[in-house]
């Protein structure tokens, strides 16, 4: 077996009577990116702890290259963590910052500044060996953290959030060489973040955490183009899936006070669900659903048009729209082949 495989296994986590994990099961493979993602509070980190070690799960089972380390503590585990903050030793040089964990397991010294210029070169660092952290920029110091995670080239490389600090463009350059020194390193990257942007750029599979439970797994195009809930479908996206409550009778769908014609959907009989549309699937056309402008937003190569569609607002993401004013008066049309289909009650994607 490679090394970096985890598998994690019906994972709880409780702090007394609440409960921040719920029975997640999850499976990476090695040299996999893959992504956890989630808002503020649902779980995404806490499972990275737990993967870490500086979390016990208080059920469930943390399996490592098929060797069970659910209380193993984290110097024993072949892995490296780098935290948001970057967690940098301010009275160290970057030598020593990267040298720590060499340090800490004994490697020789001969062996040692080889191994620190290494990891440094990689991340383009090896030029500020002697500086302190509190000389670097952001961007450099973020570096840092990334050499000394990979100097002792562990099975399992931890990233929670790392890039969040950084401006916007050094973010996404960052995140570009990020995936290429990944790829560099053949190591299994899982990565925490709340900006699915980056999820779906980085990631060769992802997990979507809400409230604690881990509620749908797969490669970015799939969740991204079946969402498994309402939850998912709000949360991926810029801007996210319009989701808009609906009728359906027997093959007619009926959104506010406009019915249409709607084949595939005739087998799920009379019910009350919640039809969901990406933005740049919104089209005007010369009959359709009632709606109004009521801002728009340029963006150079599109615009985001919202509209009002009875007491409900949609977004529209097209550069056709680039000459609709506020206050208009338009016909949406949502080709049927474009709508997603949620039950009204559980939230959970009905199959057509």
């Amino acid at each position: 077996m490679k090394r970096g495989h985890l598998k994690l296994t019906g994972i709880g986590k409780s702090y007394g009577t609440t409960n921040v994990l719920r029975g997640v099961d999850l499976e990476i493979q090695p040299g996999e990116f893959f992504a956890l993602l989630g808002p503020s509070g649902s779980g995404k980190t806490t499972t990275l702890r737990i993967v870490a070690g500086l979390e016990v799960p208080t059920a469930g089972q943390v399996l490592l290259d098929g060797e069970d380390a659910t209380t193993l503590p984290p110097g024993k585990r072949d892995v490296a963590m780098v935290f948001q903050s970057y967690a940098l030793y301010p009275h160290m040089s970057v030598f020593e910052n990267i040298a720590f964990p060499l340090r800490n397991i004994g490697t020789p010294g001969d062996q040692l500044a080889g191994l620190v210029r290494e990891a440094a070169a990689r991340v383009k660092i090896d030029h500020l060996l002697a500086r302190k952290p509190g000389a670097l920029s952001g961007g450099q110091q973020q570096r840092v953290a990334l050499a000394r995670a990979i100097v002792r080239k562990p099975a399992l490389f931890l990233l929670d959030e790392p890039l969040s600090n950084l401006d916007a463009k050094l973010r996404a350059e960052t995140r570009v060489e990020l995936k290429r020194l990944q790829r560099s390193l053949g190591v299994t990257a899982v990565y925490v973040t709340h900006d699915q942007e980056e999820a779906m750029s980085l990631a060769d599979r992802m997990a979507v955490f809400m409230n604690g439970v881990l509620v749908q797994q797969g490669t970015p195009e799939e969740v991204f183009r079946r969402p498994a809930s309402v939850d998912v479908a709000a949360f991926l996206g810029n801007p996210p899936m319009n989701l808009l409550p609906a009728r359906i009778e027997n093959g007619i769908a009926t959104i506010g006070t406009t019915s249409f014609s709607a084949p595939t959907m005739a087998s799920l009989g009379s019910r009350d669900v919640v039809l969901g549309i990406r933005p740049p699937d919104v089209a005007i056309s010369e009959r359709g659903i009632d709606a109004t402008v009521t801002m728009r937003e340029n963006l150079g190569d599109d615009v985001i048009v919202d509209f009002t569609v009875g007491d409900h607002l949609v977004r529209a993401r097209s550069a056709a729209m680039r000459e609709l004013a506020e206050g208009d008066r338009v016909h949406l049309h949502f080709g049927e082949g474009d709508l997603h289909v949620f039950d009204h009650k559980s939230g959970f994607r009905v199959a057509r």
